[in-house]
């Protein structure tokens, strides 16, 4: 797909959007668009496939007769296989295009067959469809957040058939091109969306989505010097982006975990692994609260990414100084931020081969007491922080605080030094409307600058251990990292010079307008205070 065919689907979804827009809120159509488009992909999926298994006796899915006893026993038999393979089963009559084909067929009163109800229970046997199967945790409740009965799409049933319908209609003259093996065309306009939602959001917008370029930033971080990857994990995964961008920069990762608090957003992680066509037995995802229930206690993982966040409340119980993902630091992170709490489950986690990148807010660099105390451990006994990289300002849907990425490893090339990377300067970014962003070359700065360690003026410095013990484990970047622009010498002659000048000047210019006035027979203002 050319990045201009793929720039016109991105305008024809959001164009879809726009149809519910005026109806609601940008986080309630969301939940109606992004659930319409992963209920069209699952019957193109279920159709590609059911072909296949039908090839032999040259029948199409959609041909079969469902009430027939050929029929059945046809529908039997992909429904094992499909369960089996795809973790779901729709009959020919629930796929997608099916459904949008009636509800847009005219009836003699000039409305349109209603389909909602139909719908509905379509919705409804997809997770039933799953029940008792290996896939039934991936599938369960998916669809909640679909409420085909509210009244925001409209005030009378028939209002809202008509607006479900012409949706539908919509979506499916959309072609996916699911059947090339090598496009991912609706994984790619699923993260558009998800992203053009994040950005009229506001402060929800932080809840979901972590913007591109940070992922980015992120996954090229835990991967380096590697090309497969047998795990990777984010304990506060969101709709799920960071964990697949992670899996852009290798050539292969064996399973996908993750954990997320917000049960409408842990719906969206579960949809957008299954669009980007990672199999329900390859993904993991937990809808909890990660610091106070973790879901993963025994496991590690080689690569660890989070955009957890910022500054979060949390019980910091007494009972917690007894969990192993705290107790050897002998502080607990304090109950009004969490930042630490995050650091410190990631790091129980991490695999002995394993490197992880957080985004934390500024304040975990310097601030004292119980996070100073973490601080040191980190780094004076456990020896595992490998670089402080400091964003740009205003990158982050909802917020504008600075902020930083922390990159920790367990086994370190370079033990005796840390890596501080300043890209928050003016040159390091592209200021937009409404937020900042990073550029490709940017990001290429930011990880070359990591990867070799360089110390560059004004941008990087490799600081030794002995350096960062002088400075008390104050992680300030700007200790490290000098970007202080001095001001330009003042020749205070020229000034003076120029002062005589412009003194001679004034002198004449008020003896001008004396002459003038005294020509007109007025009283001069000149020297008058006037």
């Amino acid at each position: 797909m050319t990045e201009e065919q793929k720039r016109i689907l991105e305008r024809q979804l959001w164009a879809i959007a726009d149809t519910l827009r005026g109806k609601m809120n940008a986080d309630e159509f969301r939940d109606y668009i992004l659930g319409f488009i992963f209920y069209k992909y699952l019957s193109e999926k279920m159709h590609l496939y059911a072909n296949e298994i039908l090839a032999e006796d040259g029948i199409d899915y959609l041909d079969i007769k469902e009430e027939s006893d050929e029929g059945k026993a046809y529908l039997e038999a992909v429904q094992h296989e499909s369960v089996e393979q795809l973790g779901f089963f729709l009959k020919p009559s629930e796929l997608f295009s099916q459904i949008a084909k009636r509800g847009n067929t005219p009836l003699e009163d000039g409305g349109s067959t209603f389909i909602l109800g139909d719908l509905a229970k379509i919705l409804d046997n997809i997770e039933r469809s799953t029940m008792g199967t290996e896939s039934e945790d991936d599938f369960d409740k998916l669809f909640e957040d679909l409420d085909l009965a509210s009244t925001k799409l409209g005030r009378t049933e028939k209002q809202k058939n008509e607006l479900i319908a012409k949706v539908l209609a919509h979506l499916d003259e959309i072609d996916f091109k699911l059947a090339d093996s090598e496009s991912d065309v609706l994984g790619d306009a699923y993260e558009y969306l998800i992203g053009k939602f994040a950005s009229g959001a506001g402060k929800k917008a932080g809840e979901f989505y972590t913007p591109q370029e940070v992922s980015t930033v992120l996954a090229r971080l835990v991967t380096t010097g590697k090309k497969r990857l047998k795990t990777v994990y984010d304990p506060t995964c969101g709709s799920g982006s960071l964990l697949l961008r992670v899996a852009r920069e290798v050539e292969e990762v064996g399973a996908f975990y993750g954990q997320e608090l917000n049960r409408t957003t842990y719906n969206l992680a579960r949809m957008n692994m299954i669009l980007h066509d990672v199999h329900y037995r390859r993904f993991d995802l937990k809808q909890e609260d990660t610091l106070e229930h973790p879901q993963h206690s025994e496991m590690r993982f080689e690569a660890l990414v989070a955009n957890p966040p910022f500054s979060a409340k949390w019980s910091a119980r007494e009972l917690f100084k007894g969990d192993d993902r705290f107790s050897q630091y002998g502080v607990l992170a304090p109950k009004t931020k969490a930042d630490f709490a995050f650091v410190q489950h990631m790091i129980h986690h991490l695999d002995e081969n394993g490197q992880m990148a957080v985004v934390l807010p500024h304040g975990v660099l310097f601030r004292g007491a119980a996070e100073g105390h973490i601080r040191k451990y980190l780094i004076e006994e456990l020896n595992m922080l490998d670089a402080v990289i400091g964003l740009p300002p205003n990158l982050f849907y909802g917020t504008g605080i600075p902020t930083c990425i922390l990159v920790v490893k367990k086994c370190r090339e370079n033990p005796g030094d840390i890596v501080f990377i300043d890209a928050s300067g003016s040159d390091n970014f592209e200021k937009t409307k409404n937020q900042n962003t990073l550029r490709p070359k940017d990001i290429d700065k930011i990880i070359d600058t990591y990867r070799q360690r360089k110390t560059e003026d004004k941008y990087s410095y490799v600081a030794k251990l002995d350096e960062i013990k002088e400075n008390e484990f104050n992680l300030n970047i700007p200790r490290y990292v000098d970007t202080f622009e001095p001001e330009p010498i003042v020749d205070l002659e020229a000034v003076a010079n120029e002062l005589e000048i412009l003194e001679s000047s004034m002198k004449a210019t008020d003896q001008t307008i004396a002459n003038f006035c005294k020509q007109l027979g007025i009283v001069s203002p000149v020297g008058t205070g006037k």
